[in-house]
């Protein structure tokens, strides 16, 4: 079997990797397709080289087909098609014990903390595990994992139909939270200074901003009759974004925060007393997110075959992420992990 490995300094190897057999609880996977999402970009620029443990095969964004199930495994076996919700809860935190799991105190996140799914198989906890439809192709299913996130981002600023929505980033997850918002009957309008993506949200059928060339405090109040958005995503992580989102918030709107910033940001709290805004913060998803995602996926309520820029082999894992780092506005970009024929 093969098996891809982060060798460090923008490098993977392919090695003859080792097909874990299940044990009590697990289940092993034929790995159909991997998404590379900004966390794997980081890891292959060095970013998070004190975190994983190299050479490590990383890798978190999968769909693939049943193999063999562990003893104790009765809700899945052989032949099924998953997703995986790539997070490792102790169950015995405070987190856990107020039902947050996927914000334990212990999380061990699935292809950083510990062994991917860049490779032809990967043994995980049943628990972790998703059925895809049979109207959702394994590389849909790759983007299931993303879509959670812009899924648990909505449902956590509360987003409601009719509610005008703006979204400050239009990458990957910015473009997957301003669809989600769509699904669900709010307006929405994206902001974001690369005019690739900015066709791309148009495309979508999405409000657009590009704040380099317009005010962007005096479109959305054009673009919600003086009262501002509802709800702001703060989903690019620059400080210039993070000054935005307090101004074209409306009276008692919500601020979602979704981006990781690399350094703490200047918020202005004046804003949030003047206007009583909220604050909530957005990590990773919860079970009922992936539900979600697989839902709008089948319903049709979000074409998310739009958003695949590339599919590429296990081979060629190298050249894909070259390539994405040459190409920095495309959405998202598959390998095709080649444990499904």
């Amino acid at each position: 079997m093969k098996a891809s490995q982060y060798a460090g300094n923008k490098k993977f190897t392919i090695v003859e990797g080792e097909r874990v057999a299940p044990g009590a609880g697990e289940v092993c996977l034929k790995v159909g397709y991997t998404g590379i999402c900004g966390t794997d970009m980081h890891i292959y620029h060095g970013v998070m080289d004190k975190r994983v443990s190299i050479p490590q095969t990383t890798g978190h964004e999968v769909s693939g087909v049943v193999d063999e199930v562990g003893e104790g495994v009765t809700d899945y076996k052989p032949g099924e098609r998953v997703v995986v919700r790539p997070l490792d809860y102790c169950g015995e935190c405070p987190a856990c014990d107020a039902g947050h799991s996927h914000i334990c105190h212990n999380l061990k996140f699935m292809g950083i903390d510990t062994p991917g799914s860049f490779q032809n198989y990967w043994t995980v906890k049943a628990r972790t595990l998703h059925r895809l439809p049979e109207n959702v192709s394994l590389q849909q299913g790759a983007l299931v994992e993303p879509l959670s996130v812009a899924c648990h981002d909505v449902a956590r600023a509360r987003l409601k139909t009719g509610e005008k929505a703006v979204v400050l980033g239009g990458g990957p997850i910015g473009q997957l939270v301003a669809a989600v918002a769509k699904g669900i009957g709010a307006e929405v309008m994206v902001s974001e200074l690369n005019p690739a993506r900015l066709k791309f949200s148009e495309e979508l059928g999405f409000e657009t901003v590009n704040p380099k060339e317009e005010d962007i405090e005096e479109k959305v109040k054009a673009w919600t009759n003086g009262k501002g958005a509802d709800v702001v995503f703060e989903v690019s992580g620059v400080q210039a974004a993070v000054e935005t989102m307090t101004q074209i918030a409306s009276v008692r709107g919500r601020i979602c925060m979704v981006a990781i910033h690399a350094e703490k940001p200047l918020v202005n709290l004046f804003h949030f007393f003047w206007k009583e805004l909220e604050l909530v913060g957005a990590r990773v998803y919860e079970a009922e997110d992936f539900d979600q995602a697989i839902d709008m996926i089948s319903s049709g309520k979000i074409d998310i075959d739009r958003f695949i820029t590339s599919v590429s082999p296990l081979d060629e894992i190298d050249e894909a992420f070259a390539n994405i780092d040459a190409n920095p506005e495309g959405m998202k970009s598959l390998i095709n992990c080649g444990g499904v024929q």
